[in-house]
């Protein structure tokens, strides 16, 4: 075997002109899935903490979704780091020996945060729900529900007051960790675009907006995804109602109010990151730095379709109109909704991958092209079923998190 076949990177590896010989696309498509996910995470928990801290009652039902969803992406959040990683047996170092001398070793404490948050606001929004089920339950016989029975009597941790007095506590506890949340959550991902803001050796990664427009652009896909999210699940609930025998239980499907007072906020975050992203464009031209010119051969040259096309156009100003024209539907909601995520997808892909196609030698460009028929754990890794892999895991842990813990209504 070449020694070459060894060098990470140089399976999905382009070169175009004078390219130093230790120069690759090192960075591929999980990195461009890291943050990605982490701004779902944040996304989805500032959608929830509409309604729980600003009291926003048009949006308390994907509220209550958007927050347990937000449970089931947080532990994506790292994964695609652990795929990328050559060597994951240190990767808990971070979780177990945080400290701040890093942006990296900080992620320890800000995820350990965050997930408390998570954990500690759902326990107090769904504590009377547990108690309830431990009571429902305590009649009945067979493994099953005594199982169930068991699991919820852990879940209630002792804690079985469900007087007014004390849902008035957990409503007031799940607001203040919902409002401390905010800022964790946006930090959860900004830290994700200041480590690439802060590499000084990269002209296009190298700017002070680049934590701002990854928090922004996360809010924007994480509400965009519940949303489409809480879109499929009510239509298809609603579509087996209708085909089942059993009329007692009615299901409508999504609710246009919801999803509309959603879709407001929606469109106010996506035209503050329409705009960020418009000034960091402006100002690198007009600062034009001495690598602007290898930036501006990139950005308006080799990059232009995936930058000005489908990033700008097809997932930036397409659905602002989509959102902004009246008679707005579901159906051109949804449209709108998946090219939103997709625009988001593209940022960092052009972010991420865009910042490593021209060589340190700036006379020299590197072409990344993700491997899609896998015959290597590397190549599933680093490719599109490893992308894939990612995607799926949230929907799964979902499933699985929302037969205790229902975040949907059922009637």
């Amino acid at each position: 075997m070449s020694p070459d076949l060894v060098v990470h990177g140089v399976e999905w590896t382009v070169k175009e002109l004078f390219v130093y010989p230790n120069e690759f696309i090192y960075w591929s498509i999980q990195i461009v899935m890291y943050p990605y996910m982490t701004g779902l995470v944040a996304g989805a928990f500032v959608l929830s903490s509409l309604y729980h801290v600003f009291d926003q009652k048009g949006l308390k039902d994907i509220a209550q979704f958007s927050l347990v969803f937000s449970l089931a992406l947080l532990p994506v959040a790292a994964l695609p780091l652990l795929l990328h990683l050559q060597q994951p047996t240190r990767a808990m170092e971070p979780l177990l020996t945080p400290h701040f001398t890093s942006a990296i070793a900080a992620f320890g404490i800000v995820f350990t945060t965050y997930a408390l948050i998570v954990v500690s606001e759902i326990w107090f929004v769904y504590r009377k729900y547990f108690v309830e089920q431990v009571q429902e339950l305590k009649g009945k016989s067979g493994i099953a529900n005594t199982m169930t029975r068991l699991l919820y009597q852990v879940l209630t941790m002792g804690a079985y007051d469900v007087s007014d007095e004390a849902i008035a506590v957990d409503n007031k506890a799940a607001k203040i960790l919902a409002g401390v949340g905010i800022p964790v959550a946006c930090f959860l991902h900004g830290y994700a675009g200041f480590i690439f803001g802060s590499v000084k050796a990269n002209a296009l990664w190298m700017s002070p907006l680049m934590p701002v427009i990854f928090i922004m652009s996360a809010v924007v896909s994480g509400i965009a995804l519940c949303m489409l999210t809480y879109i499929i699940i009510m239509e298809w609930q609603a579509f087996r109602n209708r085909r089942s025998a059993d009329k007692s239980v009615q299901i409508h499907g999504a609710e246009k109010a919801v999803v509309f007072e959603a879709g407001r906020y929606l469109l106010g975050f996506l035209v503050a990151a329409i705009t960020l992203e418009m000034l960091d464009l402006i100002f690198r031209g007009y600062t034009a730095m001495k690598s602007w010119d290898i930036l501006r051969s990139v950005m308006y040259g080799k990059d232009f379709f995936n930058i000005f096309i489908l990033q700008y156009t097809l997932g930036n100003l397409v659905p602002f109109i989509l959102l902004l024209l009246p008679k707005l539907t579901i159906k051109r909601t949804v449209v709108a909704l998946i090219l939103i995520l997709f625009g988001v997808f593209m940022m960092r892909w052009n972010v991420v991958i865009g910042g490593q196609a021209f060589s340190l030698s700036f006379s020299g460009y590197m072409h990344y092209h993700i491997p899609i028929i896998p015959h290597s754990m590397e190549t599933f890794k680093e490719g599109l079923f490893g992308a894939l892999t990612v995607i799926a895991i949230p929907f799964v842990l979902f499933s699985i998190i929302n037969k205790f813990v229902p975040s949907l209504r059922s009637h």
